[in-house]
């Protein structure tokens, strides 16, 4: 692959460009040899944008929703980015990045850009390329980046290390009254959104909701944030100023207790490790002969563990 001007490609990104903006972030999708010349680059640029995860189960209305924000933002004359992750078929790889086409309105918009990103595989509800993308669209000057995920349920919990402020959206007459008493993806909730309020159940829903918020409130000592509970129908827009107020409360509420501080140290932290031990991988190499070994009982592994650490240390 031919070398790319990095220096160049940032300050056109930086100038507004959507497609040197683009460019970056397909850098960081195909793990180019020039990821950390684009880091460097991106490094003075970076910490400003508010990030909004936005979550839930299939159906609940997350495009729908996310749609709805970028207008509201819009109107108050920020710029927006989104990243919207798609699955990624098993077979191909591929993903239908169907987020695009539902967003369609916004296309025109030189305010808002606008990337589908697949998970390639990468669990948790993201793409393993999302921090760096997000690094991408900081740097590149958007005022708020809203990062919604795949959709695959309780296990989609990563964007809240990467989020400043997580939405959980759930919808009436999906079960979601019992999944409030369950750990997993609702406890990582810093504003709960109950879209599709028009329909029946909406407010057995919410109640069910509080419910479990003040639940967990009893052990906790010292300040802490108590999620409130929207209602939304995000397909006519209702409801959706009072999800803005709630964004702007938390983030208040974050920086006036310092936890905003707090999630960038560790979302930062989190972004070390894993390139660390991305880079650790790539130094191992091929393990298919120390797993034959595992395999026929000829080795435990966590001496195939010792070994192919030793190996990679020699080389």
């Amino acid at each position: 692959m031919a070398a790319v001007d990095v220096a160049g490609l940032v300050d056109r990104a930086r100038d507004g460009e959507p497609r040197a903006v683009a460019r970056l972030i397909s850098l960081v999708e195909q793990g180019s040899a020039q990821l950390p010349l684009v880091a460097a680059a991106l490094a003075p640029f970076t910490g400003n944008a508010q990030v909004i995860g936005i979550t839930g189960a299939p159906g609940v209305g997350k495009s729908t929703s996310t749609n709805a924000l970028v207008r509201a933002y819009r109107a108050e004359g920020k710029r927006v980015a989104v990243i919207a992750v798609d699955p990624s078929s098993p077979f191909s790889g591929g993903a239908l990045l169907g987020d695009r086409v539902r967003m369609g309105d916004h296309a025109t918009d030189p305010g808002v850009f606008i990337r589908s990103m697949a998970t390639r595989g990468h669990l948790g509800g993201l793409s393993w390329a999302t921090p760096q993308a997000l690094r991408v669209l900081d740097a590149a000057g958007f005022d708020v980046v809203l990062v919604e995920t795949v959709g695959v349920g309780q296990s989609e919990v990563e964007v809240v290390a990467l989020a400043d402020t997580t939405l959980v959206l759930l919808a009436p007459g999906m079960g979601d009254g019992i999944q409030a008493a369950k750990a997993g993806i609702l406890e990582i909730a810093d504003v709960f959104v109950v879209n599709k309020a028009d329909r029946d159940g909406a407010d057995q829903t919410a109640r069910d909701l509080k419910y479990m918020i003040s639940l967990g409130r009893r052990d906790r000592s010292g300040p802490s944030w108590r999620a409130p509970v929207v209602k939304t129908v995000a397909a006519r827009t209702e409801g959706l100023d009072r999800v803005v107020d709630a964004i702007a409360e938390h983030r208040s509420w974050m920086t006036e207790h310092g936890e905003l501080t707090e999630r960038r140290l560790r979302r930062a932290g989190a972004e070390i490790e894993a390139i660390a031990v991305e880079r650790v991988r790539t130094r191992f190499g091929p393990v298919d002969q120390l797993a034959t070994l595992v395999a026929a009982g000829e080795l435990d592994p966590f001496a195939a563990a010792e070994q192919l650490i030793s190996g990679s240390l020699r080389e």
